[in-house]
């Protein structure tokens, strides 16, 4: 059974970095697209970024461009969000999500892995 474990968020100024992390388990995320998505509190599911399987290529939401940057290294399983510049606005709980297919899929049960999340709380 494959498992996303999610780290790195925390709290931190406006203007801030922080940089999560998230460690696959259980299956080969070399075969997957891999995706950060954001909750919120009160609002629904936000679509962050996504990579693919080899790492060359990413995409990213209009808001995020230019500020958050997503990695992979796919011999430690893991995959990475680089976020700077941070705003009160980008708290939220973020997940880490791999599907085998590309999209940008509004709901947790439409990716074939889900995180569990990763706090990041934002001040001004």
């Amino acid at each position: 059974q494959g498992q996303l474990v999610e780290s790195g968020g925390g709290s931190v100024q406006a203007g801030g970095s922080l940089r999560l992390s998230c460690a696959a388990s259980g299956f080969p995320i070399s075969s997957y697209w891999m995706y950060w998505v954001r909750q919120a509190p009160g609002k629904g599911l936000e679509w962050i970024s996504g990579i693919n399987s080899g790492g060359d290529t990413a995409f990213y939401a209009d808001s995020m461009k230019g500020r958050f940057t997503i990695s992979r290294d796919n011999a430690k399983n893991t995959v990475y969000l680089q976020m700077n510049s941070l705003k009160p606005e980008d708290t939220a709980l973020y997940y880490c999500a791999a599907d085998p297919l590309y999209g940008r899929w509004p709901s947790a049960d439409l990716y074939r892995y889900w995180g569990q999340g990763t706090q990041v709380t934002v001040s001004s």
